[in-house]
């Protein structure tokens, strides 16, 4: 059986067009619109209708729930550690060495497996979405939607930069100034395949940074993202001269921190129905704790 999500058409929107109203103020997208007028999905009034047709105050509109068949990727028993969840999204706290989701040959163990379980398990069926993706060796926070309109309107609030995310990250050497943009572009590595590069014609990259504290000769620091190109924290901060502690690609392996000293701290969005802010904390993991407080000891010594 087919469901339907019923909406009542304020008069703030009326004189709308119904694609105007699906647009702009239930957020589908314009390839959502399309599969939905292929599939007979969307009434007024319990009518069919065309796109252009002006809405009023009170009609009543109700249009066509996707049903997911599978999950994307193979459900997986694993441990899921869940920040956040409501009916539209999943905020979820990544440990260190795991992938987000399945790319080349690696098939299983990654984070997107484990969630399709843990979903299987609670008899939910959705198609994994990933908002955003952490690097293998970047632990914290990763949003799912659950639903392609969801999707939809994380990727919007993502865009124009109302979803937000924070990281913290241990450089080499004392970074100064203690705060700035990095805004240099980033492209493809000229002779590299798996590297990224400050590039004059690459892509935009914009990367804020704070001093959370100094040590004797390493930085902690706390990253925002306004861009998000592969690699972009590591190629900046390797970029300005205090490159990434634990990085083996652009910063400085060490024998107290066996990977990148990088964490996805936080994420900030607005609720997707209320739209009341919401921000959701990943605390920082045994190891780099255990990392920050060597460097303390460093200092004091």
């Amino acid at each position: 059986m087919k469901s339907f999500t019923t909406y009542k058409v304020t008069k703030e929107h009326e004189g709308l067009t119904l694609e105007e109203y699906l647009k702009t103020i239930l957020q589908y997208s314009g390839r959502k619109i399309q599969k939905l007028t292929r599939q007979k999905g969307i009434f007024l009034n319990g009518k069919k209708v065309f796109l252009q047709r002006k809405i009023k105050s009170q009609d009543v509109l109700r249009v066509l729930i996707a049903q997911d068949m599978n999950y994307g990727v193979e459900p997986e028993d694993g441990r899921v550690e869940i920040l956040y969840e409501d009916e539209y999204m999943l905020v979820v706290n990544k440990p260190a060495y795991q992938l987000v989701h399945p790319t080349g040959q690696t098939t299983k163990g990654t984070l997107a497996n484990y969630l399709a379980h843990h979903l299987q398990q609670q008899g939910i069926i959705t198609t994994i979405r990933p908002i955003h993706r952490l690097d293998r060796e970047t632990s914290g926070c990763v949003i799912f939607a659950k639903d392609d309109r969801s999707q939809f309107i994380l990727e919007q609030q993502l865009k124009d930069r109302t979803l937000k995310r924070v990281y913290w990250a241990l450089v080499k050497g004392i970074i100064h100034p203690s705060s700035a943009t990095i805004d240099v572009p980033i492209g493809f590595h000229p002779t590299m395949a798996n590297r990224r590069a400050v590039r004059e014609k690459g892509d935009p990259a914009i990367t804020r940074y704070r001093t959370l504290q100094n040590f004797s000769e390493t930085s902690l620091i706390e990253l925002q993202l306004d861009t998000g190109r592969t690699h972009q924290i590591r190629v900046h901060l390797a970029h300005i001269g205090y490159p990434l502690i634990g990085d083996g690609m652009y910063g400085i392996r060490t024998s107290w921190l066996s990977r990148q000293a990088l964490h996805a701290s936080s994420v900030s969005f607005n609720h997707l129905k209320s739209q009341q802010p919401i921000t959701v904390q990943a605390p920082l993991p045994p190891d780099l704790i255990r990392a920050i407080d060597f460097c303390c000891s460093e200092k004091k010594s």
